[in-house]
């Protein structure tokens, strides 16, 4: 047994790390939720922000863009040149997209700089891409709505993860502990 755990102990580390890291993370993040009651950022800080964001971003795009708290659940309605498109949730903020990003990278951790900041600027990627595919699925409901199931359940997660997926691949091909010690 003890063997199988010396051989089998990179694996082990690195998904004893992965939990440990995700689960505070989570844990964090549903703590800052539970704090957000909503009287001056609806429905919460972040969310609030990806949402006026989208609408900024609309905005410079050219569309009339409006982002107007929801009146029957904690989201922000989206509305472009007055067709009501859609909704801004907290799973659209990105967060736990990031949660995920950063547990993977330090569980596969580098050099204790390179790791923070390819965190640090993973994690600002993944909140810009992810503000971007907002509004390119707003723009896309808006000109396609036909399109909806496929835009929203298909193109726009691809992006998303495709993008965690890519970012995973070159940190370790480039920066992780692990590429070195081969």
């Amino acid at each position: 047994m003890k063997t199988l755990l010396l051989k089998y102990k990179t694996v082990l580390k690195f998904i004893l790390t992965f939990l440990v890291v995700y689960i505070g993370l989570s844990f964090l993040y549903s703590w800052y939720l539970d704090l957000s009651d909503g009287s001056k950022f609806y429905p919460d800080y972040i969310t609030n922000l990806v949402a006026i964001q989208t609408e900024s971003v609309l905005n410079t795009f050219g569309y009339y863009g409006q982002v107007l708290p929801h009146p029957n659940e904690p989201s922000m309605k989206v509305i472009v040149n007055g067709n009501y498109l859609g909704r801004v949730i907290e799973g659209c903020n990105s967060v736990s997209v990031v949660i995920l990003f950063v547990s993977f990278i330090i569980a596969f951790s580098g050099a204790y700089k390179t790791t923070v900041l390819y965190v640090l600027s993973g994690s600002v990627l993944i909140y810009v891409v992810n503000l971007l595919r907002i509004v390119l699925l707003s723009i896309g409901l808006y000109h396609y709505p036909e399109k909806e199931h496929i835009l929203h359940t298909v193109i726009f997660p691809a992006i998303i993860y495709g993008l965690v997926f890519l970012l995973w691949i070159f940190w370790v091909n480039r920066f992780s502990k692990l590429k070195r010690s081969e």
